[in-house]
């Protein structure tokens, strides 16, 4: 700026500004940044180092002083109204200037205020979001990570209020996509299947996602052995905590009615083998007895003979015990017919998950094929009287945030919560994971620095809010998080529902009423995440290894038709680009992650040995017209 008294008055200089996100939840704060530009629209122009209390023109002042002198008081009166009547445009369109630039100010201020940002979106006149998450690093306070690029993402998103969202980021981008359609329903030729060799027994353990794949690797392996499966138990995990058998999750009569052709299904042994003791038999087969992804002619040299012997055969915790690859075509297609057309769930889980869709999407009818065979008949597929199609949004993204303590300790990476971090999920992995630790001790450890450049460690909060703002998704939209318990609580969470303060979960959609069925069944619970995020407009994944996204992004690439789109970013690939969050420039940001994304979405036929509930896209599940 000139010197005070200078003739060339004041001068602005151009500023870029930030938004700070250490003041407290949901509060935006002007800050300088380090790198120049222009300052955005929408921010504030006064108070800390944007005081513009004086404004001084600066074109026409010469090196003039103005002096009110009694002797020549006529002369300088003259002046000043010659000056005036020279400068009357100019003085004029500064104060029109400074109006318009005020009263944008308070548009702008109105729509991003702190208050408004602490409330959250709640069709049911909730104005909190109430999302249960552990509190975990209390002591340190509110974890800060990629500070620099999150200020970079909310000016961006700013920016951006006023101008017309990509319709783009809602679709699909290759067409290529429409042209699978589902078709692993079709009958087997090889006629009614007869039970020769006995009964299987299925015990699975996991959860709600992890027992479906062990139900679909059953059916396959009941056929392959020609025998007849009896309906499969769940265990009762310690983890899970949740007591629900097949019939308080699936429908047992459509599942068997569905599978008749080609696999005898029944619900219990027959009398004369129940009182049958299969571990004193030789019968009881745990995971020691298998590998990992058997092959068919594993189960026809060791489980064959046991079954012809004993009459039952009992997998006890049984799950990923049967390979993708090589498998005979009907094996494949019979478990693509298990999953994606013989487990329904009861009528109690579609019913509040129906509720729930239509709650967070303003629709009371269902719109596509996922909401016809998710939620049945009890979804309306005509709209109502009542229904308004022009209230509200329509469209919603679901993000599968894979943030729990028990992914984040096993992971052995650091999240910026510092030594009361590390102690803390150094203690939780001692009481959950001692064989990890102990496995650890035999092998070569990595720090957490390369197992983050390895692509091993899940996403944070931050991380993926700076994916949605790197695509393009505007600050308002309506996002659907699957799951609650995230690790670090309210301050982990605090860049996210910043960036996106429309975030809901079930448990504030839903009343407490309409969820006490579902208490203490995590399972029950697991489903409607399913249900919401597998009908969403948009499914951003953080993590690929997770069941439930693996197999909702399999239930929209099968029933989807190409307009279901699945956001996948590379762990791998992300750190790389947020290992220079102290130099990139948003715009490069933006461009890779956009890349990132358009790879990960690229239409692609099942690979040798990938999982067919995850990627459908193949001979046996789909045909291409």
């Amino acid at each position: 700026m000139g010197k005070q008294g200078s003739p060339r008055g004041r001068r602005v200089e151009n500023q870029e500004l930030d938004i700070s996100f250490g003041v407290k939840e949901h509060e935006f704060r002007s800050l300088d940044m380090q790198h120049g530009g222009d300052p955005p629209l929408g921010r504030r122009l006064s108070g800390g180092d944007y005081n513009w209390d004086k404004v001084v023109l600066s074109k026409g002042l010469k090196n003039d002083s103005f002096k009110f002198i009694p002797s020549k008081g006529v002369h300088v009166g003259k002046r000043q109204m010659w000056w005036l009547h020279r400068h009357i445009k100019s003085i004029a369109f500064t104060i029109l200037l400074m109006g318009f630039l005020f009263l944008l100010d308070s548009l702008v201020c109105l729509i991003f205020d702190p208050a408004m940002l602490q409330n959250n979106f709640s069709l049911q006149g909730s104005s909190k979001t109430k999302v249960g998450m552990l509190e975990k690093t209390a002591k340190e306070g509110p974890v800060k990570l990629h500070e620099r690029l999150l200020n970079l993402a909310a000016a961006s998103l700013a920016e951006r209020e006023f101008k017309q969202e990509s319709s783009k980021l809602w679709e699909e981008p290759y067409p290529q996509a429409s042209s699978w359609k589902p078709c692993a329903d079709k009958t087997s030729p090889q006629g009614k299947p007869r039970n020769i060799t006995g009964y299987i027994l299925i015990s699975a353990n996991g959860g709600l996602n992890q027992q479906r794949v062990a139900v679909c690797n059953a059916v396959a392996v009941a056929s392959l052995l020609n025998a007849t499966l009896v309906i499969p138990k769940f265990l009762y995990s310690n983890v899970w905590k949740d007591p629900s058998q097949f019939g308080d999750i699936y429908q047992e009569d459509y599942f068997m009615d569905m599978l008749k052709d080609e696999v005898n299904i029944i619900k219990e042994l027959p009398p004369n083998l129940k009182l049958l003791d299969v571990e004193a038999a030789g019968s009881l087969i745990t995971d020691a007895d298998l590998s990992k992804e058997a092959t068919p002619a594993e189960y026809i040299k060791k489980i064959l003979p046991l079954l012809l012997r004993n009459r039952v055969v009992h997998f006890l915790g049984y799950g990923n015990r049967l390979g993708f690859d090589p498998l005979p075509y009907e094996l494949q297609r019979l478990r693509c017919k298990c999953n994606f057309h013989a487990l329904k769930f009861v009528p109690k889980i579609q019913k509040t998950g129906s509720l729930l869709v239509r709650r967070i999407r303003r629709y009371d009818f269902a719109r596509s094929t996922l909401d016809k065979q998710l939620l049945g008949n009890l979804i309306p597929r005509v709209p109502s009287i009542e229904h308004n199609a022009a209230e509200g949004p329509s469209k919603y993204l679901a993000l599968h945030l894979r943030f729990e303590i028990d992914m984040v300790a096993y992971s052995m990476c650091e999240f910026g919560g510092g030594e009361t971090e590390r102690r803390e999920l150094q203690t939780y992995r001692q009481v959950h994971f001692p064989l990890l630790l102990e496995r650890l001790k035999e092998s070569k450890s990595y720090s957490p620095e390369e197992l983050r450049r390895m692509g091993k460690c899940p996403l944070t909060p931050e991380e993926a809010a700076l994916v949605l703002a790197g695509l393009g998704f505007k600050h308002g939209t309506y996002i659907y998080l699957a799951g609650s318990d995230i690790y670090g609580g309210q301050s982990r969470m605090q860049a996210l529902t910043t960036l996106y303060p429309n975030l809901v979960t079930k448990e504030n959609l839903l009343s407490p009423s309409e969820l006490a069925p579902f208490r203490n069944f995590s399972s029950q619970l697991a489903a409607l995440d399913f249900i919401a995020c597998a009908t969403s407009d948009v499914f951003a994944i953080t993590d690929s290894g997770s069941q439930l996204s693996s197999l909702v992004s399999g239930f929209r690439t099968y029933y989807g038709g190409g307009h279901a789109p699945t956001l996948r970013p590379s762990k791998k690939r992300l750190a790389a680009i947020l290992s220079r969050n102290k130099t990139i420039g948003w715009n490069s940001f933006k461009e890779k992650i956009r890349k990132m994304i358009d790879e990960g979405q690229r239409v692609q036929v099942r690979g040798l040995g990938r999982s067919i509930y995850r990627h459908p896209r193949c001979k046996e599940c789909m045909c291409r017209h």
